[in-house]
């Protein structure tokens, strides 16, 4: 049963070239995004002010996702989960925080199009994966090699000796 909700939720895990580019996007991705969390954490229930539109929970929960699933993206750890939480916080930014603000603001100022931006690859890397470089990949295969090799394995012992 486990075998197959972690092939629904990981698929295969990609290797060759493509395993090296998921690998450059989750890390320099993480480490854009833990450390867009990293002053977020510092304060979680109140990073936004105290006369923030969102409650104390909601905002540690954003906090949470940045720096927490930023840190889970550069191991390549319960990656879904993660992306998950990190799309589902840069669509509330995208529709709540900048729903007056242009794609991008012309001189500076606010804009949405970096929440679209972590949107956007938060979404990529959720449809393929975090890739054979990471600890999903090690943790979750062994337990598809495991229990495969448990299914190969003769009914009757002695079949499995006959020449």
């Amino acid at each position: 049963m486990a075998n197959k909700i972690t092939n629904k939720i990981y698929g295969d895990f990609a290797g060759g070239r493509t395993a090296i580019g998921l690998l450059a996007i989750r890390l320099v991705f993480g480490l854009g995004i833990a450390l867009h969390g990293w002053g977020k954490i510092q304060n979680p229930f109140s990073w936004m002010g105290p006369d923030a539109p969102v409650p104390g929970i909601l905002q540690a929960l954003a906090a949470l996702s940045e720096f927490g699933g930023g840190i889970a993206l550069i191991l390549g750890l319960l990656t879904p989960l993660a992306l998950l939480g990190l799309a589902s916080t840069m669509i509330v930014a995208i529709t709540t925080v900048h729903a007056n603000d242009p794609f991008v603001a012309r001189g500076g100022g606010r804009s949405f199009e970096l929440a679209a931006l972590y949107l956007t690859v938060a979404v990529a890397i959720l449809l393929a994966g975090p890739g054979k470089f990471s600890l999903d990949a090690l943790l979750f295969t062994r337990t598809r090699r495991n229990q495969t090799a448990e299914q190969e394995v003769p009914i009757n012992q002695a079949d499995a000796f006959e020449i």
